[in-house]
């Protein structure tokens, strides 16, 4: 049985994992996503085993996929992935080579360009040499390939006792198939094909010597899938990127689109739009978007909410997405392997060999704390939002259900706590789900069960909403039940997790009613719904902002000033961006609005250092003049709330609410990111209208008003 204490990926397995001779920062790979798959690979085009590779459902089908020109490896001249993130390009040129005929070939007379994309379960690559040299050439060029069939959690370094059966390749004149029968009794094939049959081919490699006169090019095109392709070729080539760049095209219209007078802004936001599509699935009970590549590109509850609540001013199908198909896979019974409970709501699915043979509890895994009332709370949000009371209607037995839970999980103490079934389930549940992430001040790891803060936050708005909407339709019982748990909730919290030492709330309190006096990042999600008094949310609001915790980047998960604290650590002392956005949405609520632009600049200048993309954590060093952020090494990126961080962050700026039920649009106090001086939002739903909302910089004031030329009459409310 394979154990693993957290679901994300170990430091030090990972560390380990990567080769020292050639890092593999995830900030210098590039990947790819369609459907269930998806490809990782360097600036290169290259897949060389550690973390990279081409996945479909979960297994490695590509472990290796290397190119050589004249056998020596390329020099790199550049790379980049399209704005819709369909198409990944790199372009190379020859070191000195020698031909067969025994000239040699001087280094930058041959370019190289390698084009590939993901459509169907499919890699297509198009390879392109071009001769600038002065002579005919005849280059030898070779790729070298391998599927190693590996499962996901594998390649994250679990290690299995037994494997299924690996056949001997099957080599046609153009072909080869590599095959794989797990031990799930599926058989996985990765098959690689070539336009034009190679001079030599073999299990794992194939030459060409292709003749190219100077001044033009040479077309090779491959194609990897699960069966051998008829003909590669341009038509398929171009078919395929249409298919695909039609596809993102689609995902990325839902919504509305967000412009600005700032150039590289505008580039940011577009990229951070782009990298939610591209890891969104349409599945069949609407849009989900996946976590991140390559570790989690998967449906996670808790990423899913997160990032749907993230979106949910700009594109509410998102939200309604997520919400059915957390409905649908709702737990219905009570299992310690899967740490399932009827009315819970799901953590995390896999697809993989492993999951299937029951190895790890993750192929359906119902063990996050959170994840329940967080799907109460963006349902409600949701209803806010759109006022679409007959999809509420049809999910209200799943959220009564997942109120019920919530209530039985409180029963015993008056907080939701959590301590895993099984040995092979997370011993941490909540966001922060590595072992050491809750802890004691003097560095012990408390004894379960464990309430955590933000999730007494969570489940205190899951209540509050959801007694709301129960006035809505008519049921005042329910109504004034869930209305005296939420104050309940905000009442215990208030006595029992704020330290008047710490002036702060504690991270959690233990089995022993014991609380962890550590300051963490986690208490800003309490500002994020609401809960503390004003007085103590400003004492909170200020100590987030203070150098403790600010790092000039963005919020640190945990105070320098703790036991534990790290800043290149996974959850102790990193900064993750979604987090630094939920803090930042909590400051708004409670009027620190200004301290929000400093956040939104900090993190828009963070992405800036990343290429455009915003990793799923980061080091939490001090800024220093002239110093980027430091990449964590084996981040996911891109990841789906970091990427939607850009877009709460936006809308705690702007001060914007849009009101479902009496369609209007509610702005307060605005602001514009620094160095912004204007932005318009186009094609904003409210209810069945969409407008254009503009806000502008005037002297020292942000105005906002609704263009002229939209149909229908949508109220704009401005408390300045």
């Amino acid at each position: 049985m394979t154990q693993l204490d957290e679901r994300k990926l170990d430091p030090a397995v990972a560390l380990a994992s990567l080769d020292a001779t050639a890092p593999r920062e995830p900030h210098r790979l590039f990947a790819l996503k369609q459907g269930d798959c998806f490809a990782v690979a360097d600036a290169y085009g290259d897949i060389r085993g550690a973390g990279d590779g081409f996945f479909r459902d979960d297994t490695r089908v590509l472990s290796e996929f290397r190119l050589t020109v004249g056998g020596r490896q390329t020099s790199l001249l550049g790379t980049s992935l399209s704005q819709d993130n369909v198409l990944f390009t790199a372009n190379l040129t020859n070191l000195p080579i020698q031909t067969a005929g025994g000239r040699e070939i001087p280094q930058g007379a041959i370019h190289i360009e390698r084009a590939r994309l993901l459509w169907q379960d499919r890699l297509f690559e198009r390879i392109t040499l071009s001769n600038y040299s002065r002579e005919h050439s005849t280059i030898g060029v070779s790729l070298h390939f391998g599927a190693d069939f590996r499962d996901m959690f594998e390649v994250r370094g679990s290690t299995r006792p037994k494997r299924g059966m690996a056949h001997a390749a099957e080599i046609d004149a153009a072909s080869v198939l590599l095959r794989y029968d797990g031990l799930d009794g599926l058989a996985r094939m990765s098959a690689i094909s070539f336009s034009q049959a190679p001079d030599h081919l073999t299990a794992d490699h194939a030459d060409f010597l292709i003749a190219v006169t100077k001044r033009s090019s040479k077309v090779l095109y491959v194609e990897v899938g699960p069966e051998v392709a008829k003909a590669p070729d341009r038509d398929r080539f171009r078919a395929a990127a249409a298919r695909a760049r039609f596809g993102m095209r689609a995902k990325r219209r839902h919504g509305a689109t967000v412009h600005s007078s700032g150039r590289v802004f505008n580039d940011w936001v577009e990229r951070a739009r782009a990298d939610v599509a591209l890891l969104t699935t349409e599945l069949a009970t609407g849009p989900y978007p996946y976590a991140g590549i390559p570790w989690f590109s998967t449906a996670f509850g808790r990423d899913g909410v997160i990032s749907a609540l993230q979106m949910l001013w700009l594109n509410p199908g998102l939200a309604r997405g997520v919400l059915a198909f957390l409905a649908q896979h709702q737990a219905t019974e009570t299992l310690p392997f899967s740490d399932s409970q009827p009315g819970k709501i799901m953590h995390e699915t896999r697809k993989g060999e492993m999951a299937a043979l029951s190895e790890l509890p993750f192929g359906r895994y119902y063990g996050g704390v959170d994840t329940t009332p967080l799907y109460i709370h963006l349902a409600c949000t949701y209803a806010d939002r759109t006022g679409d009371m007959a999809f509420i209607d049809s999910l209200w037995p799943s959220l009564c259900a997942a109120a019920e839970w919530t209530e039985e999980a409180s029963r015993a103490t008056g907080f939701v706590t959590y301590q895993r079934a099984a040995e092979s389930g997370l011993a941490n549940q909540g966001w922060k789900d590595s072992f050491d992430s809750v802890f004691h001040a003097d560095g012990r790891i408390p004894k379960g069960p464990i309430a955590l803060v933000e999730v007494q936050g969570y489940v205190f708005a899951a209540f509050r909403g959801l007694a709301a909407l129960a006035r809505r339709r008519g049921e005042d019982d329910k109504a004034d039940h869930w209305d005296s748990r939420a104050e309940a909730m905000r009442i215990a919290v208030e006595r029992r997790f704020w330290q008047d030492d710490l002036d702060f709330y504690a991270l959690a309190i233990d089995g022993d009613g014991e609380p962890c006096k550590v300051r963490t990042s986690n208490v800003g999600h309490l500002l994020y719904v609401g809960l503390p008094e004003p007085a103590r949310a400003q004492s909170v609001a200020d100590q987030l902002l203070s150098a403790s915790f600010h790092s000039g980047w963005g919020v640190r998960t945990l105070a320098d000033d703790a036991v534990l604290f790290n800043p290149m650590s996974y959850h102790n002392g990193s900064i993750w961006p979604h987090d630094t956005a939920m803090c930042g949405a909590g400051l708004a609520r409670y009027g620190e609005r200004e301290s929000v632009v400093r956040l939104m600049s900090g993190t828009f200048e963070s992405a800036v250092h990343f290429n455009m993309r915003l990793p799923e954590l980061f080091c939490g060093f001090t800024r220093s003049p002239g110093e980027a952020p430091i990449a964590y090494p084996v981040a996911c990126l891109p990841q789906a709330w970091s990427a939607g961080s850009a877009f709460m962050l936006m809308q705690a700026c702007l001060g914007l609410e849009i009101d479902g039920w009496d369609g209007e649009i509610r702005v307060t106090r605005p602001r514009l990111p620094i160095g912004i001086d204007m932005l318009t939002l186009r094609h904003l739903g409210v209810g069945a209208t969409a407008v254009d909302l503009t806000f502008q910089r005037v002297g020292d004031r942000v105005v906002a008003f609704l263009a002229d030329r939209h149909e229908g009459l949508v109220p704009l409310i401005v408390r300045t």
